[in-house]
């Protein structure tokens, strides 16, 4: 009788990606579930749990995202401080104060919580312009955050 071997990738044995995603007009839930697909490496067939296998993504014009619905203001933001009380944020707010942290939070919270998510949450790269500093690595683009 003969097994079948399941493969596991190694740590360095993959090479990852640069990928560029507009996000103008895209939904705010949408996109971030499809990036942190991406950023897992969910969407290789040698996708490994433990093993970060996952690409780079380079985010532009984040300051165009959208949310559906009523949540720019009734989507409450909350930390604590070290006092003795929360601080909330309204969605609009932080909008407002900081684009890119919108979207960076929304994609943090659809990482698995362990020590590999911070690692994975490092190759998310943000901005609000169409600009980016990372032409040299040639980030081939690709659509994200599309409505099925």
């Amino acid at each position: 009788m003969q097994r079948t071997k399941t493969y596991m990738a190694r740590p360095g044995e993959i090479e990852p990606k640069w990928w560029l995603v507009d996000a103008s007009d895209k939904v705010v839930g949408r996109l971030a579930s499809d990036l942190a697909m991406v950023l897992m490496g969910k969407n290789r067939p040698t996708y490994t749990p433990h093993i970060d296998n996952g690409d780079y993504v380079v985010v532009i014009n984040a300051d165009k995202v959208v949310f559906t619905g009523n949540k720019w203001a009734r989507k409450k933001y909350a930390w604590y401080t070290g006092y003795t009380r929360q601080r909330t944020e309204t969605a609009a707010k932080r909008f407002q104060r900081k684009p890119e942290l919108v979207l960076r939070e929304a994609v943090r919270r659809m990482l698995p919580k362990n020590k590999l998510a911070f690692k994975t949450l490092a190759k998310l790269k943000i901005y609000a312009g169409a600009e980016h500093p990372h032409q040299a690595q040639m980030p081939e683009p690709k659509e994200l955050g599309l409505k099925d």
